[in-house]
Formats: structure tokens, C-alpha cells, sequence
């Protein structure tokens, strides 16, 4: 039977759709050391303090030393575990970053790095970046914008991505990601978890910079988990709509008044998921208001009989199955410059393979 060579699921390593319903456990994070930056407040704490309780030994990264210090001795007294970390991280500032990382491998217990989650991010400040003060009138040009929202949620985001990439691998122990294992309790892993937004699929009005940036980091992980394989890494993604955390303004919560906002703990067991299961290679969650839908994902009416409350669904889950001509090309080509050129010693350089036409035959790809 031919084979669909624009499909490049099973070559990206990709799992199968993830089935909310289906349960899981979160005692499979066990001994687990997961980094956690922006992790002394909202989404960051949520996880920590889930994490923690079911065994992982968490280490967290933020600027609020006291906060984070005092969180850090609050879980240690509530678990009994003396293997959770408060180390100051600055995302912005890239020796921050890798200080961060090479403090948490030498405070690992087993000396390696199992999860990376990318969770720092704020919102736009002032002055807005589309409604500059009106004193800028008596300039002849404006001064730079403010940027750090910028800084935050993408330069951050892609230091942490790229560290994340370096040590992940050379977690002692480890196996490639593969969705065919079974997760459980002390197992070693290679993951990463991408921190996103609502704003990374729809626009969000006075929050360019904060839109602008989820975008980019949908954007990074959409890229990323194309080639995440080579290095037997895998990658996450949630997405969630506005939720009730310290990060939503005062002028963003009177507009959602009397709106629907999903609940930080939906989000963190939606986090949780990917952490605990290293079956999910791949995936993003978004993570929204409980509704009822029906068998096709229908939205019902609270008071209709039958369907399902759901807070969770999937966002861009077939990217791998028909995918354009260069992806397609691209990735399989990367594949064989690393399993079978290197694999055979061959003087061929990988940027030959890269751009020339495919044999799909000749390169071996049904045995991908």
C-alpha cells in the first residue's frame, strides 16, 4: 500500500491524538526533577506545589527571591522532601538562564534534568505599545518602546528552549521519547513543556506585544516538535484562555465581568497530563471555561440533557498528517542526514541531503 509521503506523523515520532477522558496518574511525575521557570507565582506555583505533592523534586526559577524562597520551605514542610529549589532566574538575562540550569543539575538527585517548563510571562506594560504618550507630540522622534513583555515571553522563552535542548539529552539515564513506553513512577524523561495562551491562537486587543509573543511561542513549538526527535526530546505546549491568576490586570478583569474564565486547576491538571505521560510527544492542550459539548465537539446549552462538561481540547493536532511539501521534505531529509549517513559513515554533507529532491525508496523512509 502506497504510503501518504505528505503524512509525517510516524516520521517526527509524533503520539496519537491525546483522550481527555482517559484517565491518568500523576503520581507517574515520581521522581522526576522538572525546572520551572516563572515559578513562584499563577500557573508556576500551581504546578509546583501539583508536582511536588505526587513526588517530583522541583526546582524554580524566578526574580521574586522572597516569595520564591518561602514557597520553596512551604512545599518542603507539606511533602517531607528536601529536594525542591528556589534559585533566582532572570529569563531575560542569558547567563541568568544558564547559571539556573547548571545549579538544578548539580541539586538533582540523580545529576540530570528529566522536564523544562517554560512558564515565565507577563503582560503588556505601560505605555501601550499602539498608544504612546501624547508628550511624544513635542519630539522630533520617539524614544524605544518598552519591550520587556517582548523580552519575557519570547527571548526568555527561546533561551529556555535552547537550554532545555542542550541538557535534556544528556539526562543520565534517559531514553528517547517514545510514545510505544509506559510511563511510571521514576522513570527518566526528556521533556519539554511550552507555556502558551489564547493569545497564541486569536487576537487579544491592547495586548500587542503579549499576543505578539504567545504567537511566536505557538510558533516555536509548531517548529520545534518537528525535529525534536533527533535529539529524542519531547514537546508540549498548553494554551490557556484567561484564567484567575495574578497575571490578568485590574482593567482586563472588569472587562471579563460576568464572562466565562477557566480555573487555574483545570490548567494545571492539563499540564499535568503532558508532565506525568511521557506516551505525548507533540501536543498542545488548550485549556478554556467548562462547556458542554456534544459527541462532535458541538457546543450545548447548559440545560440540554446528555453531553459532556469539557475545559480541555486539542490545538493543532494534524499538523503532521498532511504537511506541506517542504516540511514534508525538510524533516525526512534531516532524518536520514542523522540516522543513516552518520549511521554509515558516508562523506555526504547534510546540507547536500537538506535541499536535494528525495528518493523516498532509496532513503529508507518506510522503515521510519
Amino acid at each position: 500500500m502506497t504510503k501518504d509521503r505528505n503524512n509525517i506523523v510516524g516520521i517526527t515520532k509524533q503520539s496519537p491524538p491525546v483522550d481527555i477522558t482517559e484517565p491518568y496518574d500523576a503520581a507517574w511525575v515520581a521522581g522526576k526533577t522538572i525546572l520551572v521557570t516563572g515559578g513562584a507565582s499563577g500557573f508556576g506555583e500551581g504546578f509546583f506545589r501539583k508536582w511536588a505533592e505526587n513526588g517530583a523534586n522541583v526546582i524554580i526559577g524566578d526574580i521574586n527571591d522572597v516569595r520564591g524562597r518561602a514557597l520553596v520551605e512551604n512545599v518542603r514542610k507539606a511533602t517531607g522532601n528536601q529536594n525542591h529549589h528556589y534559585i533566582h532566574c532572570d529569563v531575560t538575562n542569558w547567563q541568568s538562564q544558564v547559571d539556573f540550569f547548571r545549579e538544578a543539575v548539580r541539586l538533582s538527585p540523580h545529576g540530570g534534568i528529566d522536564a523544562v517548563v517554560a512558564n515565565a510571562g507577563i503582560t503588556d506594560g505601560s505605555p501601550m505599545f499602539d498608544d504612546p504618550p501624547g508628550n511624544l507630540d513635542t519630539l522630533e522622534e520617539p524614544p524605544a518602546p518598552n519591550l520587556k513583555c517582548l523580552e519575557v515571553n519570547l527571548i526568555g522563552v527561546m533561551y529556555t528552549a535552547h537550554l532545555a535542548i542542550f541538557y535534556l539529552p544528556k539526562n543520565p539515564k534517559s531514553q528517547p521519547a517514545d510514545h510505544t513506553l509506559s510511563p511510571g513512577p521514576n522513570v527518566r524523561d526528556r521533556h519539554l513543556l511550552l507555556v502558551g495562551s489564547i493569545a497564541s491562537l486569536a487576537a487579544i486587543p491592547g495586548q500587542i506585544q503579549y499576543c505578539a509573543s504567545k504567537h511566536a511561542v505557538l510558533g516555536l513549538y509548531r517548529s520545534l516538535r518537528c525535529t525534536a526527535s533527533l535529539k529524542g526530546i519531547r514537546v508540549n505546549m498548553i494554551l490557556p484562555y484567561f484564567i484567575d491568576t495574578p497575571i490578568i490586570p485590574v482593567g482586563g478583569r472588569i472587562l471579563l465581568a460576568g464572562g466565562a474564565t477557566g480555573k487555574p486547576e483545570d490548567v494545571v491538571d492539563a499540564a499535568t497530563r503532558l508532565m506525568a505521560d511521557s506516551r505525548i510527544v507533540g501536543r498542545g492542550l488548550a485549556i478554556g471555561p467548562r462547556i458542554k459539548v456534544g459527541d462532535d465537539w458541538q457546543l450545548l446549552p447548559d440545560t440540554a440533557q446528555g453531553g459532556t462538561e469539557a475545559a480541555v481540547w486539542e490545538a493543532y493536532a494534524e499538523d503532521f498528517e498532511e504537511a506541506d511539501i517542504f516540511t514534508s521534505r525538510f524533516v525526512s531529509s534531516e532524518l536520514v542526514a542523522t540516522c543513516r549517513v552518520d549511521f554509515f559513515e558516508l562523506p555526504i554533507p547534510r546540507s547536500t541531503i537538506a535541499v536535494a529532491p528525495l528518493n523516498y525508496t532509496a532513503a529508507g523512509l518506510e522503515s521510519f
